[in-house]
């Protein structure tokens, strides 16, 4: 008699690898946007002190979103590269539990890390905004580019999430 409530393998349809793979590209091309959006994000406005010249880096918020973005951009190279492989070949790259439970928890890791970092850039975009709407300083383009790129960092954060759903499907099943 067998035994079925030991360990089954881990589920690897090609079906499921293509829809993986298909949410890592989109997750690329949105935190690629996101990271040129926000990079070149900068204007100059007259105040009755002079010019001001404001860029991304003088806001700290901007600089953590830019950070998960990069972060995450690099995860995202790593698991595309992984995740090709077994599209083209069949074959995983990292064998064994340990590879289904780093896709699993890096896809869970990096999700909620790209979602601190859009939280951080809608809050940072708003209070400025506010800030200097007070004061007088017209920055509305400005605020717009870093809220566009927080958007997008923020369906960047979606796709990686439900990437997590399918590395989820592919635990090994424990009894």
């Amino acid at each position: 008699m067998v035994d079925t409530n030991t360990t089954s393998t881990p589920s690897s349809s090609a079906a499921s690898r293509t829809v993986l793979l298909l949410l890592r590209v989109l997750t690329f091309v949105f935190l690629l946007i996101a990271l040129i959006l926000v990079a070149i994000d900068k204007e100059t406005v007259e105040s009755s002190i002079g010019e001001i010249e404001i860029k991304f880096k003088d806001i700290h918020a901007y600089r953590y979103m830019i950070s998960t973005i990069v972060i995450g951009f690099a995860y995202n190279l790593l698991q595309l590269a992984l995740s090709i492989f077994p599209v083209v070949s069949g074959n995983r790259v990292l064998t064994g539990n340990g590879g289904y439970m780093f896709d699993f928890f890096g896809d869970k890791i990096i999700s909620y890390f790209l979602l601190s970092g859009s939280a951080a850039g809608f809050g940072a975009s708003e209070d400025m905004h506010r800030l200097f709407k007070a004061q007088d300083l017209p920055l509305n383009s400005f605020f717009e580019k870093g809220n566009a790129s927080a958007g997008l960092l923020l369906i960047g954060f979606l796709f990686t999430a439900i990437a997590s759903i399918f590395t989820s499907f592919a635990l090994p099943k424990k009894a």
